[in-house]
């Protein structure tokens, strides 16, 4: 049972911050990229931009979106939004064109804050963005003043220095912080209302999860525009004291030399990063003395989920623990963990739970399921502001999650009899071939034992009969002589015969979103191309029993 505090106690991340601000004002709190911010920083800082932005008519509860990568200014952007009770919607710096104006007209947003080399980007949409009257822009370059034509045009370092005082708000924990867009990948990206209490709460579980102290030093690697940074980073560093590290974009190089700088203890990463530090061959498992990585601090290896075999290889070969047992979404999180005391399972998402949340499994027609058996996870809140507020502009879409009262995750999985969580599939891309389902995720932990394979995606494709034939698309490590046939022959010793592949396509790196997560739709979209091999072309035959 999670401690009463936990469980009863609402409040904001503007208390939080002057909580620290009393304790530990002057101590290093974040390290962006090599600079490292305090409390007092931010807080000074944040009135500045909460000032300037009111005395451009930026009130309480207006949306302020951000064009931005990880640096200070951005943090600043976000905490200055906290300060002055703006709805900040940070926006993946990927986006252009229709995906671009679509969250900034979807938000409504009154201004925006961009880095002058996204700016082109903004610029020609302004005509179409009645709501947008300010373009804040991080930099100097020449000309960028006259450019933005439609809205008004101001410099970040003006805004910031102009001596303006942070308006008067005292937040409530049940007020909105932050709008988090959804992927977009059954339709136009939806924003999903993220308040106060819930991005704290959140923060909460998982450094209870993590048995985070302020010791820890948090390392993340991941862009502002994702939820996780909000929660691990900046609201779960205020929460256990110590300090973060954020650093602006993943490498594989950087990553040990990075632990080591920054001294961290905790590194926060998503699965496809931990694969490829998995099976990374530059970094042995124990570094001589002397090389710049050979000293660090790790403790903690923090991606879910992961497979067990992936997670085990990380255990073994750098002698860290793992946070591996979790599932959650923008929507709802933490659905399952790790509390204390309470072990994983090999494969499992942790433990339900339902000191938040009521989760259950159901069928397609809402019906429960027993324990054991798959189906759809949908879930209820126990308390309230833990989960979103619902997409913004789009109650038909937040109707639709939430059919019979239950929010439905889209996400297949099965909960045993000692109520651990497994996560089976993406709805979406849970295939069905022969009369069987079949769990692509499952398959990609069966492949992933091969140590040629660096990364793989199992995906559907179109068939030529009613149902899908299944894909493999995988990166090989440099020097692997492997083939398709041979991969293909080692399946029928692994797989059952529905699942085996048809198709089997080796590239060089698989197609992926900012943050690293693979983009199934665009592989299920290429389908079969002129460098994929066919095992019906090839004549092989397998036991189909």
């Amino acid at each position: 049972m999670a401690e009463a505090w936990l469980r009863d106690e609402q409040t904001t991340i503007s208390a939080l911050l002057e909580r620290r601000l009393a304790t530990d004002p002057d101590g290093e709190y974040l390290d962006v990229g090599g600079t490292t911010i305090t409390a007092r920083d931010v807080f000074d800082a944040a009135g500045a931009v909460a000032g300037g932005l009111s005395a451009l008519g930026v009130a309480p509860g207006d949306r302020v979106a951000t064009l931005m990568g990880t640096s200070v200014e951005a943090l600043l952007a976000w905490f200055g939004a906290v300060r002055g009770g703006i709805v900040m919607v940070p926006i993946n710096t990927a986006y252009k064109g229709d995906y671009l104006l679509h969250q900034l007209a979807d938000s409504g947003s009154r201004a925006v804050i961009v880095d002058e080399a996204y700016l082109s980007r903004v610029e020609p949409l302004l005509g179409g963005l009645p709501d947008l009257e300010h373009v804040v822009v991080v930099g100097d370059r020449a000309g960028w003043r006259a450019a933005a034509g439609a809205a008004a045009v101001h410099r970040w370092a003006d805004l910031v220095s102009a001596g303006e005082k942070a308006p008067d708000i005292t937040a409530r924990p049940t007020d909105l912080v932050t709008f988090i867009y959804t992927g977009g990948t059954t339709g136009p990206s939806k924003g999903c209302m993220v308040s106060h209490n819930y991005n704290v709460v959140l923060a909460r579980q998982i450094n209870i999860s993590w048995r985070r102290t302020a010791d820890d030093v948090a390392w993340v690697p991941l862009p502002l525009f994702h939820y996780n940074v909000y929660t691990t980073a900046i609201v779960g560093t205020l929460l256990s004291g110590g300090r973060a590290a954020l650093y602006p974009r993943f490498s594989v190089s950087n990553f040990w030399p990075e632990l080591t700088r920054t001294g961290s203890t905790i590194a926060v990463t998503l699965g496809s990063m931990a694969f490829l530090i998995a099976n990374d061959e530059r970094r042995s498992a124990e570094p001589k003395s002397g090389e710049p990585d050979a000293n660090t601090s790790l403790r903690l290896f923090a991606a879910a989920p992961l497979p067990h075999e992936v997670d085990k290889r990380i255990r073994d070969r750098f002698g860290v623990d793992t946070f591996s047992g979790a599932y959650g979404l923008t929507e709802a999180s933490l659905v399952s963990w790790q509390p204390n005391g309470v072990p994983n399972k090999p494969n499992a998402a942790g433990i339900v739970n339902d000191e938040f949340f009521d989760v259950r499994i159901f069928d397609d027609h809402d019906v429960e399921v027993p324990r054991g058996t798959e189906g759809e996870i949908v879930i209820r809140p126990k308390r309230p502001n833990v989960m979103f507020d619902g997409y913004w502009g789009n109650p038909q879409a937040t109707l639709d999650m939430t059919g019979n009262l239950w929010f439905h995750c889209g996400d297949i999985g099965r909960i045993d009899d000692d109520g651990y969580l497994f996560f089976v599939d993406r709805k979406k891309d849970y295939l069905r071939r022969r009369g069987e389902n079949i769990s692509s995720q499952q398959v990609e932990g069966i492949l992933c034992k091969r140590e040629e394979i660096v990364d793989v995606a199992v995906h559907a494709v179109p068939s030529e009969v009613l149902e899908d034939d299944l894909k493999i698309t995988a990166t090989l490590r440099d020097g692997a002589t492997l083939t398709e046939e041979e991969l293909f022959r080692w399946c029928i010793d692994e797989l059952p015969y529905f699942a085996m592949p048809r198709y089997i396509e080796f590239r060089t790196d698989l197609p992926r979103s900012p943050i690293g997560r693979v983009l199934k739709r665009d592989l299920r979209e290429e389908g079969v191309t002129a460098t994929t091999w066919d095992s019906v072309a090839a004549g092989i035959r397998y036991d189909r029993r």
